[in-house]
């Protein structure tokens, strides 16, 4: 096991490490956990591929943001709870600073239009960045199964009709990997072990009535980051459910700010409810939104991770990853589609989107941040002309 080993790299390196990705990770988990992989596996060296496969086939398990999951876990290999804890708020901290400098301006200085031009150029690039990545990880992770090709495409097609991801397909194309490749004795291995995470209380429900603002928005963001899967992108209709249409706190408007928001601004898109709670009732409703949204995933994944080390290995697991992960790529392609849709509207984006792609393809080593600082600027020149 990993843990005898003496890792490669020290806490304090894994801390700086997740700080610059929150920093500088544009793209949303796709992009965020194909870094991981391009910087922690193969650059670095410091997390085998079979952890990295375990910890991305938990977190697409488990409820809660699919990248900030992915981050603690990886955390949690060498380092265990300190390692999980240190990568998490590293991770998170630089975004949810960003979404509230950002909230405040929002406020104080009302109109977006110099955000929406960044928005406008950098949504269009992130979807070239996504595009690379979801390729990589479909190269990686799918090859030349079949059986694996046919759950990837229909996840994918589901997304793309469905615009939502729908949990319950990931565990059912484990579960057929699983009766394929290991041809089970019905009852002799069960996937209990699996999830220690699916016995949440519904003290939320209960409690959501209480006239307290701030205690509402504790509950509800952390049902928000409790029984949300995949991506951050599956958050979104579930909280302008909750935020606009049930408890009336944002109007359309600065809701679909607050989404370009969590597209403009680096690390994990889920710290758009950062932003939210800021709006809501400012720093307190801010900090309350983030922190109620991250501890479900942190604590389903501290818990879930030893027993996920223990059993990793066995064939019926790995057999039950491999559905999922190819069921999660075929999601995450196909979300690439959805999010496609809302950020290409016109000839400049489609043009920007396929030169990210290009360059992406042909130089290899050229970082992300050159191109969405690029992209922003490109927007600031593009979207007044093309919005006059």
């Amino acid at each position: 096991m990993s843990e005898h080993i003496k890792p490669p790299y020290t806490l304090w390196q894994l801390a700086l490490y997740f700080m610059r990705l929150g920093t500088f990770g544009f793209g949303g988990p796709v992009a965020l956990v194909g870094y991981m992989h391009r910087d922690l596996v193969e650059r670095r060296n410091w997390i085998s591929e079979s952890d990295y496969k375990e910890g991305l086939a938990l977190a697409q398990i488990a409820p809660g943001p699919l990248a900030a999951q992915l981050g603690i876990y990886l955390g949690f290999v060498h380092y265990r709870i300190r390692g999980a804890t240190v990568a998490g708020f590293a991770f998170v901290m630089p975004s949810f600073l960003m979404v509230l400098a950002l909230g405040w301006a929002y406020v104080s200085f009302g109109g977006l239009t110099w955000m929406q031009s960044v928005f406008y150029g950098v949504g269009a690039a992130v979807i070239g960045i996504m595009v690379i990545s979801a390729h990589k990880l479909t190269v990686k992770n799918v090859g030349r199964d079949k059986l694996l090709w046919a759950i990837y495409l229909l996840l994918a097609a589901v997304t793309v009709i469905t615009q939502s991801e729908i949990a319950w397909l990931f565990i059912g194309a484990g579960v057929l990997v699983w009766l394929v490749r290991c041809k089970p004795r019905l009852g002799s291995w069960s996937l209990a072990v699996l999830s220690p995470a699916q016995s949440l209380p519904n003290l939320a429900l209960a409690t959501a009535t209480d006239p307290n603002t701030l205690i509402q928005i504790a509950l509800f963001f952390t049902k928000a980051g409790a029984f949300v899967f995949g991506s951050g992108l599956a958050i979104v209709p579930f909280l302008y459910g909750g935020i606009v249409t049930e408890h009336h706190w944002l109007n359309d408007k600065q809701f679909v700010d607050a989404v370009a928001v969590a597209m403009i601004t680096p690390g994990p898109v889920v710290i758009t409810t950062g932003f939210i709670g800021y709006l809501i009732s400012g720093v307190p409703g801010a900090f309350l939104a983030a922190l109620a949204t991250f501890v479900p995933c942190y604590l389903v994944t501290v818990i879930a991770a030893p027993y996920f080390k223990k059993y990793g290995k066995l064939p019926a697991l790995v057999a039950f990853v491999d559905g999922i992960t190819a069921a999660a790529i075929g999601a995450i392609s196909g979300s690439v589609v959805v999010l496609a849709q809302r950020s290409i509207t016109d000839v400049p984006t489609a043009l920007l989107a396929a030169v990210t792609a290009a360059l992406l393809w042909k130089v290899k080593k050229l970082p992300e941040p050159i191109i969405v600082l690029g992209a922003a600027l490109v927007g600031l020149v593009v979207y007044p002309l093309m919005h006059h």
